[in-house]
């Protein structure tokens, strides 16, 4: 999240949100919100890198590449075409005007305080539930290696590791992205260069044949089950990409919040590109498409078992048990701030605006692992019912998310452009059409959604979890117009 709306304390800050620019300078001192300047910017480079790689990528392309085959890389691009734009819309508004909510504060000044409202807690709501999801996921791993120790205690000793580093700073929570992002990069990067090396015959020791691109075609085309399971593809990645966004709620917490902003947004095409498209475009030229063990195994592990390398499966899952801790680490460090955010606009309780001495938001921390934690138990008591529901009810927030993104960039440009023209440092292309055929594309896949199984439950229960958050907003503005009314 970025820097804060009020030169007032937090607890008394008037409602404006996006108004006024973070103080926060190099020293790293408490800035007028309470929040501490204390992420580096090897932080911020490395969290705007890593933010992009999810856990989803590991464990889920897998099932993609079973459903659309080799035109899985159409989905990957078309999905990742989607988050480089909403992304640049949003590096539009957090450049010129960083502040603590990000885009939920964006949303309350262009669109009107319900939808600032509706917006960050159904942000939140997602983030609380992805901790259990990433908590759950972590376990199991550790329980396959320490098998003494039960899932339910492995998930609780990693939500209480990365609730205390939360806790201390906000660099403790820099360190330990930086070094978990790290990590992805690394494996990633490694992968497709090696994976290159075997695809073209050129790797030294490999088991693969290196039959150059000829998987992408040589087991029914390049679309065997046709042009249709290109959106179906979609469908089963898109929510793989949802975390390219808090590198602009971290920016407030950094040096040069403006700076991090446009450098994050200028490089979110390349590591779309090397991460999603170069990965997945190794793994179907390593192998055909419809290979069992690409399902059986899992994408990355059959593709290393093919070249030959040894324990592909222990390696896979150390990178994927990174991976899910750093969602993890995110995923609290982004719920909190945003929990901080409403604080402050009056849209949460107060003393989730409230910052300790090292400038951390601890009731805002508390109050979201607390949830968390309670969702982790829901998973072990009622996976199949209670979680079930929180899962599907929080699925499509991330398509709401870039919804408003779009919406709120079309009143945001004029707000800039007519009160402070000079800030628009970073642009959004062709405006306003981009924006305009981003919210077409949006749209399509949440009504695509309704004609798949899967996804209708989904896009449903979030609509009815939106609808009561909005309903919710809708009354509290109407009670607070009565007040001033009768005051």
């Amino acid at each position: 999240m970025t820097s804060q709306p009020s030169l007032a304390k937090a607890d008394q800050a008037p409602h404006n949100p996006g108004d006024s620019q973070p103080e926060n300078g190099s020293t790293g001192t408490n800035g007028p919100d309470g929040l501490k300047a204390g992420l580096k910017n090897r932080h911020l480079s490395m969290i705007a890198i890593g933010g992009v790689i999810g856990a989803g990528l590991f464990v889920g392309s897998g099932s993609g590449i079973a459903a659309a085959g080799p035109a899985i890389l159409i989905s990957y691009a078309l999905v990742g075409l989607m988050v480089v734009l909403v992304m640049r819309m949003l590096g539009e508004m957090a450049a010129a005007r960083p502040t603590s909510g990000s885009f939920s504060a964006y949303a309350d000044r262009a669109l009107g305080r319900w939808a600032g409202f509706s917006i960050g807690w159904l942000y939140w709501f997602f983030w609380v539930v992805v901790l259990a999801v990433e908590a759950t996921a972590g376990a199991k791993i550790l329980n396959g290696w320490v098998p003494g120790v039960p899932q339910w205690g492995w998930a609780l000793i990693v939500m209480i590791v990365l609730t205390a580093a939360n806790l201390v700073s906000v660099g403790s929570y820099g360190e330990f992205e930086f070094w978990f992002a790290g990590i992805k990069v690394v494996a990633i990067g490694a992968f497709v260069a090696i994976g290159v090396l075997a695809v073209f015959g050129v790797l030294p020791g490999s088991d693969n044949p290196g039959d150059g691109v000829a998987h992408l075609t040589d087991a029914g085309g390049f679309m065997p089950n046709g042009a249709g399971s290109i959106l179906t593809g979609v469908l089963m990645v898109v929510f793989s990409f949802m975390g390219s966004e808090i590198v602009t709620l971290a920016a407030g917490e950094s040096e040069d919040p403006q700076k991090a902003v446009t450098k994050a947004t200028n490089s979110v095409i390349w590591r779309i590109g090397i991460f999603y498209l170069g990965s997945i475009f190794v793994v179907l030229t390593l192998l055909p498409w419809n290979d069992k063990s690409i399902v059986e195994d899992g994408s990355y592990v059959a593709a290393l078992n093919s070249i030959g390398i040894p324990h592909a499966g222990e390696v896979m899952n150390v990178i994927v048990l990174t991976a899910v801790l750093s969602c993890l680490n995110s995923g609290l460090y982004t719920a909190s701030r945003m929990a901080f955010s409403l604080g402050q606009r009056g849209d949460a309780p107060k003393a989730f605006a409230r910052t300790t001495r090292r400038g951390v938001p601890q009731a805002a921390i508390l109050g979201s692992v607390v949830f968390g934690f309670l969702a982790v138990w829901f998973n072990y008591q009622w996976p199949d019912t209670v979680f079930n529901f929180l899962l599907n009810s929080s699925g499509a927030v991330a398509l709401f998310v870039w919804l408003v993104i779009c919406f709120t960039q079309l009143k945001m440009r004029g707000i800039i452009l007519r009160e402070e023209p000079e800030k628009l440092v970073v642009k959004m292309w062709l405006f306003p059409y981009l924006t305009w055929a981003t919210i077409a594309g949006i749209s399509f896949v949440l009504v695509y959604m309704l004609t798949d199984d899967a996804g209708r439950e989904q896009v449903v229960l979030s609509l009815l979890v939106a609808a009561l958050v909005v309903g919710i907003a809708l009354v509290r503005e109407q009670v607070q117009k009565r007040k001033k009314i009768s005051a």
